[in-house]
């Protein structure tokens, strides 16, 4: 059954009917894997850290953020080593240690093997997105193989990436501008998506973390884990708005969720007026990225969902101004000033002007936002955030800044 009909046929069904389904696919999954057997391009296991805390983080790696938040702690917490494990689904693909095709992660035999390498392996899991670490062998999520987990005596915790736990409808209700219209197919199937998920997160006992500040609405009790960017390899001396017509990029992961459609035309009329030069991309391999960020003057992150992303940060490392819809509710939620200038659907073309007028006051936020990303997302403060998780609160911090005192944890009231 493909996924869309899939999909569609639960939506339709009530619950109990859901999970009768869950149940006899699973069984048919067994079966059929027991009749195949193993998959002859399965890929070899990494070796395993010898470290007091040996920490396995998968297997989504949205953004390449699971290898992120794993070098982050082995560079800045005594004891931890880190593997990150991912499913390589044939979308764009980001470092990790251990890279699953998408045929061996749905692999009966292979899922066996894995619970064994896990359980024998590692002291700390992070899961993030609530997918399963181990294919389809408790189900779709990973609710059941948490408990499988710490069972086995391993201390878990989740991570939530955002469309996982964002629930639209709840979403409505909090931000102004956002694009979750009831009767929009996404909308819909998201709604049914995030209220799974979140569940998963909310049920959980556990330790929680979310990617975003702007999550904190929808998991209250979980901690801040910062995004982290390689500033190195972002890092560009190119000037800034400098050029009678300024470079504006937009390369929107998602464009439902970042409002592309809402800017694209009144930014195509600003370009065909001669003042700026639009670049809108989609799907370009990560590995070109940092080029064609260094080659403009202005990325654009998001407009409608009220939050800065990987996007955002990576532009900032740049040296780049970076323009999103932020709400002053996360706003209010991050160490010290957030220097991304606002605009929405509405007035990004009022903003944009504003910044050709004023050329070396923008600069100046360029500059800010640089300064913000090595204070805020470089890793050490990310690493603070899991080293309760990991055990290691009072394991020497070691990085090149010092990080505001902030409170991560939860969300101002």
């Amino acid at each position: 059954m493909g996924q869309p009909l899939r999909a569609r046929v639960r939506r339709l069904l009530p619950e109990p009917a859901v999970e009768v389904l869950r149940s006899v696919r699973r069984e048919w999954w067994r079966v059929s894997g027991r009749l195949h057997g193993p998959l002859p391009d399965e890929p070899p296991r990494p070796v395993v850290p010898t470290t007091p805390v040996r920490l396995l983080v998968g297997p989504a790696n949205f953004a390449g953020q699971a290898w992120e938040w794993a070098r982050a702690a082995e560079r800045h917490l005594d004891g931890v080593g880190a593997v990150v494990m991912a499913v390589r689904r044939g979308g764009l693909e980001f470092a990790a240690d251990y890279q699953v095709p998408l045929p061996v992660y749905r692999s009966p035999s292979w899922s066996v093997a894995e619970k064994d390498w896990i359980t024998r392996s590692f002291t700390h899991v992070l899961i993030d997105a609530m997918r399963p670490l181990m294919g389809p062998l408790y189900g779709d999520d990973c609710a059941r193989e948490i408990d499988a987990l710490q069972a086995s005596g391993l201390t878990v915790g989740l991570i939530a990436h955002g469309s996982d736990i964002r629930v639209p409808s709840r979403h409505r209700e909090t931000y102004e501008r956002s694009p979750f219209d009831p009767d929009h197919p996404t909308t819909k199937a998201l709604e049914t998506q995030s209220r799974r998920l979140s569940a998963v997160m909310l049920g959980f006992d556990g330790p929680t973390f979310v990617s975003t500040p702007d999550l904190l609405d929808f998991a209250p009790r979980a901690t801040w884990l910062p995004v982290v960017v390689d500033g190195g390899r972002w890092a560009s001396d190119h000037p800034v708005l400098e050029r009678p017509r300024p470079v504006v990029v937009h390369v929107p992961s998602n464009p439902f969720l970042k409002g592309s459609h809402l800017v694209d035309g009144p930014l195509q009329d600003m370009a065909d007026r001669g003042l700026i030069e639009y670049r809108r991309l989609e799907g370009v391999p990560p590995e070109q990225m940092p080029a064609l960020v260094a080659d403009a003057d202005v990325v654009l992150d998001q407009f409608v969902l009220g939050l800065y992303s990987v996007m955002a940060v990576q532009g900032m490392f740049a040296g780049r101004l970076v323009v999103a819809h932020v709400a002053d509710r996360v706003r209010d939620r991050v160490p010290g000033e957030l220097p991304i200038v606002e605009a929405g659907p509405d007035d990004v073309v009022e903003v944009l002007q504003r910044v050709l007028d004023a050329r070396d006051t923008y600069r100046d936020v360029a500059v800010a936002g640089l300064a913000y990303a090595r204070r805020v997302h470089d890793g050490t403060l990310s690493a603070r955030a899991l080293a309760p998780f990991v055990g290691r609160a009072g394991a020497t911090m070691t990085g090149p800044h010092d990080p505001p005192s902030a409170d991560l944890s939860e969300a101002p009231a």
